[in-house]
């Protein structure tokens, strides 16, 4: 029971909240057997990442508490085993975690708009400024290291012009005067590509270590998909004479001894698919060339349909905490 003073929490504010908590547990289980590892100097970033997202979960609970909400179970130590074989090898820590805080800067953002509260949009602004610290902070590391591709440097435009071509929105066709990518659609097919690169390797270490055949499955299919989408973004580069990124760094080891959940394992790349299904989205909205958000949105038709058969084989195990809900009309008051 709210004992405040404050109004109670919108039904946004604790959806908000509730998923908050469940990336911040799960992040905090990834991370204790990424820093059991880490033998970098990379490892005081995991930690700090930790440390920080310990202290989040301890806010949430406190306003759960105070609004008399029933705490979420999230991800705990079951989800997690100590004194297991690393399950990614050479920098994986540090690129995974750069790929997470891109998330986070995009959903902690989201969730500040969605706050009324005072308390809750400092809680959310102070998650993101978080995130986009340590994605600074990743960034500069795997860029020092040489394992981050920068996007392709371009000469710097010299006048503004606006468009004239009654074509500009055709698709490139080869030995044609149809215009190459622009800057805009360069970016996002190279943020898709960076992604899909380092969500592959999640699914190749997740598919050794699943434990049930079908999960095992599932996050093979996920690794065919992601190489797919790859390849075939990857092609609109090259037709532009643009090389896709690649990297040396962040691969799947041998071991087959899994040091997470197949609950977790699920979760993680259920959260990644709906990324994923975002970032599609925001490509085909930038995008004025024809052929390129035909591909986003074919891309788009297949990640939700693995996202769905996700949430089918997590809700057939039991493992689908289910959000709050609005029992009847009574629970929507003003």
């Amino acid at each position: 029971m709210n004992t405040s003073s404050q109004a109670p929490i919108t039904s946004s504010e604790l959806a908000n909240l509730w998923i908050a908590f469940q990336e911040k547990t799960m992040m905090l289980r990834v991370l204790e057997h990424f820093i059991e590892h880490a033998d970098h100097e990379g490892k005081q970033l995991l930690l700090s990442y930790y440390n920080g997202a310990t202290k989040n979960i301890e806010k949430i609970t406190s306003i759960f508490q105070q609004e008399g909400a029933v705490i979420p179970i999230g991800f705990t130590e079951n989800d997690v085993k100590k004194g297991v074989p690393k399950l990614f090898d050479f920098l994986y820590d540090i690129m995974y975690l750069y790929l997470m805080t891109k998330v986070e800067m995009s959903l902690y953002a989201l969730f500040t708009g969605m706050s009324y509260r005072k308390d809750m949009e400092d809680l959310f602004i102070g998650m993101t400024t978080e995130s986009q610290l340590m994605n600074s902070q990743t960034t500069q590391f795997l860029l020092e290291k040489g394992v981050l591709v920068r996007p392709p440097f371009v000469s710097m435009p010299k006048q503004v012009n606006f468009v004239q071509d009654k074509n500009y929105m055709d698709g490139f066709k080869w030995f044609s005067d149809e215009r190459s990518l622009n800057t805009v659609e360069v970016s996002l097919i190279h943020h898709a590509i960076e992604t899909n690169l380092v969500g592959m390797q999640l699914m190749i270490g997740f598919a050794q270590v699943a434990a049930d055949k079908e999960v095992q499955k599932y996050f093979t299919e996920g690794m065919e998909l992601s190489k797919k989408i790859e390849i075939d973004l990857g092609e609109f580069l090259r037709q532009s004479y643009i090389e896709p990124p690649a990297t040396h760094a962040g691969k799947a080891t041998a071991s087959k001894v899994a040091p997470f959940s197949d609950k977790l394992m699920m979760y993680n790349t259920n959260f990644l698919t709906s990324f994923g299904l975002g970032s599609n989205a925001l490509g085909s909205g930038f995008s004025l060339r024809s052929d390129l958000p035909a591909k986003m949105a074919l891309n788009a038709k297949n990640i939700f349909t693995f996202a769905q058969d996700g949430g089918k084989i997590m809700i057939k195990n039991g493992w689908m905490e289910e959000s709050p809900q609005i029992e009847d009309r009574n629970q929507l008051t003003k």
